[in-house]
């Protein structure tokens, strides 16, 4: 909606395009053209240009990094310790408020049908994961290290790196040193 109205088209315009069918509404404030391909990931999409600050975590990170089967049933996201936790009517989110250092740690930026989207790397996520075992499940955590491991390119020290991060280097060095 900012972007329109930016470029001179007025609100009325944009509600009479959608009436007519020539535009989609996705989610408050974010429009799309009907003609365009579908969106490969709506919810990742959306978020990301509702909330630019808002980096995909834990179970939405496993699933965009293909670390696992679960299928998430919200969109996790890590925003800041001091800020003003996002609310979305669709999709649902998962808000997680991160200590600066955390936060900012291991973000990569990807393009998802021209939309960058944030998201955690593979080895913060885990450190992540680590973290929130507890809320998401020992059994999740441990096959997404196994699915990582079966990668090709297995860091055992970024992962150290970003659970000393999250303070959970004790608890994450043993399950590495067995899977080594």
């Amino acid at each position: 909606m900012s972007d329109v109205l930016k470029h001179g088209i007025s609100r009325y315009k944009l509600y009479s395009l959608r009436d007519k069918g020539i535009i989609e509404q996705i989610s408050r404030g974010v429009y799309r053209l009907v003609d365009l391909p579908p969106v490969s990931n709506p919810d990742l999409v959306t978020v990301a240009l509702r909330y630019p600050n808002a980096v995909v975590c834990l179970i939405s990170a496993l699933s965009f990094h293909e670390m696992t089967t679960q299928i998430p049933h919200e969109v996790s996201i890590a925003i800041p310790r001091d800020s003003h936790p996002p609310s979305l009517e669709y999709p649902p989110l998962l808000v997680h408020r991160f200590a600066d250092k955390a936060y900012q740690a291991g973000i990569e930026e990807h393009q998802i049908d021209g939309v960058t989207v944030k998201v955690y790397s593979p080895e913060k996520t885990l450190a992540d994961c680590f973290k929130f075992r507890n809320k998401i499940g020992m059994d999740v955590v441990l096959e997404a290290l196994k699915l990582y491991r079966g990668r090709k390119k297995f860091d055992h020290r970024k992962i150290l790196e970003y659970a000393r991060i999250c303070r959970v280097e004790k608890i994450v060095r043993p399950y590495l040193e067995a899977s080594i």
